[in-house]
């Protein structure tokens, strides 16, 4: 491999890396500050991936399309959350795995009234409708450094909202003891559905910047849940800081793995998952 494919899938591994962290980031949170086990979290990249292709179709601008997909998907968790989640806060796992594994089959039946089972594409925006010359052969896109720089921008906001502000601090308390935090004053049924929504949120802008390079298709989000689960797993389960680099590991792996090793590229994630539980069974960092 010579460096300009080297610096290409470094690249690749890194986009995708960070793609990965945005949704795993809303996963380890509603599961850290929740306790729910959500499996229909895949199904909010889908939707986040139809909104884009329904906005854009509407609104010609897929940049606008984002931006009034991120609040509406936002709303959607706030209601979600109020008709569903919050019922199923002292309930056992299996009935949260039992809820939210429905809710795939009604978000799939859903889509399919509303936008058909055909696959569509999503076109790229025409500002960023270019690739930046590598060698004589070969060039990367530019939209894929839109989407890393996009990414990059929200996991330093997410970093100082969590770290750096009072929802923040509030989180942060009721990840560490959630009856303490409520004898406290804080309003731990808000706080659960601002966090929820924010990780419904940040699923559906996944889905909405990855429709552009991956289409959109039906079930397009069981594949994406499995290795959020992996990232969740790897970086320790509530731990924000532990979704971003076990993120960046699991893309690093899984793109090179693909490129220097195909026989075997579909056991490499796993194989990664299950050396550091070998050697840290919590994942790589606590909450």
């Amino acid at each position: 491999m010579d460096l300009a494919n080297f610096l290409i899938q470094l690249l690749n591994s890194v986009q995708y890396g960070l793609l990965l962290f945005m949704l795993a980031a809303g996963l380890t949170l509603i599961f850290g500050i929740m306790g729910v086990v959500n499996l229909a979290h895949g199904s909010f990249y889908m939707l986040g991936a139809y909104l884009a292709y329904a906005l854009a179709g509407q609104l010609g601008n897929l940049f606008l399309a984002i931006a009034v997909g991120a609040v509406l998907a936002a709303l959607f968790g706030l209601v979600l959350e109020w008709l569903l989640f919050r019922h199923f806060y002292e309930r056992d796992h299996l009935d949260q795995v039992l809820l939210t594994f429905g809710l795939i089959y009604i978000f799939e039946e859903l889509r399919s009234l509303l936008w058909g089972d055909d696959v569509h594409g999503v076109a790229v925006p025409s500002l960023l409708d270019w690739s930046i010359p590598l060698t004589d052969t070969l060039s990367y896109p530019v939209y894929r450094l839109f989407m890393s720089g996009l990414c990059i921008a929200l996991a330093l906001g997410l970093y100082l909202l969590i770290a750096k502000t009072r929802l923040g601090m509030k989180i942060r308390a009721g990840a560490f003891n959630r009856e303490m935090a409520e004898s406290l004053g804080v309003n731990i049924k808000l706080l659960h559905a601002l966090v929820f929504a924010l990780g419904v949120g940040l699923a559906a802008v996944a889905g909405m910047v990855a429709a552009p390079v991956s289409s959109v298709y039906p079930n397009m989000g069981a594949p994406v849940l499995i290795m959020c689960f992996v990232v969740v797993v790897i970086g320790g389960i509530g731990s924000v800081r532990g979704a971003l680099i076990a993120a960046l590991l699991v893309g690093f792996v899984d793109t090179f793995g693909k490129v220097l090793l195909p026989q075997v590229a579909g056991m490499l994630v796993y194989m990664l998952m299950a050396a550091v539980l070998l050697w840290k069974p919590e994942g790589l960092f606590k909450q």
